[in-house]
């Protein structure tokens, strides 16, 4: 399988994503997309932007460990991860997940998994910045960690 993991700061752009992707891919018949974006009207407050922090290394390791588990779950043929950090305003992207496969089954399912997993997973850290100024750290959300349970010995 071919993988692509990048953490950075700068934006991304899909369609440069997908092209690049589908060039690795081989005789990909299905690529599935998701891109997370900052929201800001979930809190009590709206949200200014949304920070996050990694541990250099360590995160790109944990994320490639994690595609790779996917791809011995499912038959992938390529897969593209990047994570942003830094400071991110609303509507921006934060995570752009690109999943080839032979098959819809196998792509839909390998990206579900990355995501369910990269929530609950990978090592960033996020902190919310509101419109008055204040700020706080994100919790982990125990429906994140129902939904990557039920991967648990499913192949």
């Amino acid at each position: 399988m071919w993988l692509d993991i990048t953490v950075r700061k700068a934006a991304f752009v899909s369609a440069y994503e997908e092209e690049r992707i589908l060039a690795e891919a081989g005789d990909a018949g299905a690529l599935v997309g998701f891109q997370g974006r900052v929201r800001g009207l979930d809190a009590e407050l709206p949200l200014a932007a949304l920070h996050l922090e990694h541990y250099p290394g360590v995160t790109e390791d944990e994320i490639a460990r994690i595609a790779q588990e996917a791809a011995t779950r499912w038959p992938l043929t390529a897969c593209r991860i990047i994570h942003r950090v830094g400071r991110l305003g609303v509507g921006e992207g934060i995570v752009l997940v690109l999943v080839a496969s032979a098959h819809r089954e196998a792509a839909f399912a390998g990206a579900e998994f990355l995501m369910d997993y990269l929530k609950t997973r990978a090592p960033f850290w996020k902190r919310e910045e509101f419109i008055d100024g204040s700020q706080s750290w994100v919790e982990a959300k125990a429906s994140d960690e129902t939904a990557a349970k039920r991967w648990d010995g499913n192949t």
